[in-house]
């Protein structure tokens, strides 16, 4: 790896804040714009291959979440909007859309005859099955240019900063 950093779009920024205020620290700048423009671009690569499944990300994390809350791949709504970090409305709309185009179907609470679940069907499974083997392989290929202890030290930043960032629950 070469000793010499590579100028980025955040470098820039950075350079002209410096420049324009020297009184100011813009470290932070540099580390949350980073982590900012790595999101943007992942987001990108991570849908680019959603999208040769027909589906978006959101589309993706619903029906992963449901396929990785184990057999028969059903949740109460209230459990699904909880876990992707949605309003309830926003989730009503979107379990339409997936109904809609056969991936999902509501089925009556056996616990609760007031409510419904939300369960994969048998062609939900099988696209989520295929979307995030294809999904993991994508992400092991957008990594794999890091060596073995950069990623073990971005993954060791990570999760200090997200334990820094997330609520607690008391």
């Amino acid at each position: 790896m070469s000793s010499e950093r590579r100028v980025d779009a955040v470098e820039v920024i950075l350079d002209q804040w410096r420049r324009e205020r020297p009184d100011l620290d813009v470290t932070p700048m540099g580390l949350i714009g980073r982590a900012k423009r790595c999101s943007a671009l992942l987001q990108r690569r991570l849908d680019e291959v959603f999208a040769r499944f027909g589906m978006s990300g959101w589309e993706f994390d619903v029906l992963a979440t449901l396929r990785r809350s184990g057999a028969p791949y059903r949740l109460a709504p209230t459990a699904l909007f909880s876990s992707l970090m949605v309003t309830s409305g926003t989730m009503t709309h979107r379990l339409q859309r997936l109904e809609a185009a056969g991936w999902i179907q509501r089925v009556p609470n056996p616990s609760d005859a007031r409510s419904l679940l939300v369960q994969l069907t048998d062609e939900g499974l099988a696209l989520i099955d295929r979307a995030v083997e294809a999904h993991v392989e994508n992400e092991r290929r957008i990594l794999e240019p890091l060596a073995a202890q950069d990623r073990a030290a971005l993954e060791a930043g990570l999760v200090a900063l997200l334990a820094i960032l997330e609520p607690t629950e008391d």
